[in-house]
Parts: structure tokens; C-alpha cells; sequence
């Protein structure tokens, strides 16, 4: 039976969580979402706060992974993430990073500091 596409990215979301977790970072957060989006997954990779967005693409016919996550989508995360630091109190001196996680078939790419905060 073939998976639908939530489940496959469920599936390809766990698979990054094993990986970051075995690079020592710690997951604090996943599928975090308020009315104004989601971000996949959120931990801390040693002193910083990270944002991860998980892109998946079984092909390439509609580009890599890594493009999908444009100038909306960034900006999308940023806004949610504002929320996240002032749901969770965080101090403003916290260093946030924000990568992209992109899976293009088996090859996975973790591309830290993906972009930098949009106001």
C-alpha cells in the first residue's frame, strides 16, 4: 500500500529528527503551528535556538527540495517563530539560526543558516 503525502512526510520528518538528534542536537519542538503556520521541527544545536523547515522531493521535476522554501515561506516561518520566543519567553540575546533540511530521494541536505530572519 502506498503512503499518502502526509504520511510520507511524517516519515521523511522522523528520519530527519534521527539524524539531528545523532548531530547532538535537541529537539524541543515538533509540528509547532499557530494560525499563521508551522515549523517542522525545533531544538537547539549547541547555543542556538533553531528553526527547521523539512522539504521533501522524490524527483526533480519540480526542483530541488532546498528552492522550495522561498521568500513567503521564510517569511512565514520568521512570523511563527516570533511567536514561539514570546510563547516561550525566550531572552532576546537568544542566537537563532533558521535551516532547511532538504531530502531530494535518499540524499539529505542540512543547510545551516538557510536565511536569515525577514522582518
Amino acid at each position: 500500500m502506498r503512503m499518502n503525502k502526509r504520511e510520507k512526510g511524517a516519515q521523511k520528518e522522523a528520519q530527519v529528527c534521527a539524524r539531528l538528534l545523532s548531530e547532538g542536537v535537541k529537539i524541543v519542538e515538533r509540528n509547532f503551528r499557530n494560525r499563521q503556520g508551522e515549523i517542522d521541527i525545533i531544538g537547539y544545536d549547541r547555543e542556538y535556538l533553531v528553526f527547521f523547515e523539512v522539504k521533501y522531493r522524490s524527483g526533480n521535476s519540480k526542483g530541488s527540495a532546498a528552492e522550495a522554501v522561498g521568500y513567503a515561506k521564510q517569511r512565514k516561518i520568521c512570523r511563527v517563530a516570533d511567536y514561539y520566543r514570546a510563547l516561550h519567553r525566550c531572552p532576546e540575546d537568544t542566537p537563532i539560526r533558521f535551516d532547511v533540511v532538504a531530502l531530494d530521494g535518499e540524499h539529505v541536505n542540512w543547510i545551516k543558516d538557510a536565511f536569515d530572519y525577514i522582518r
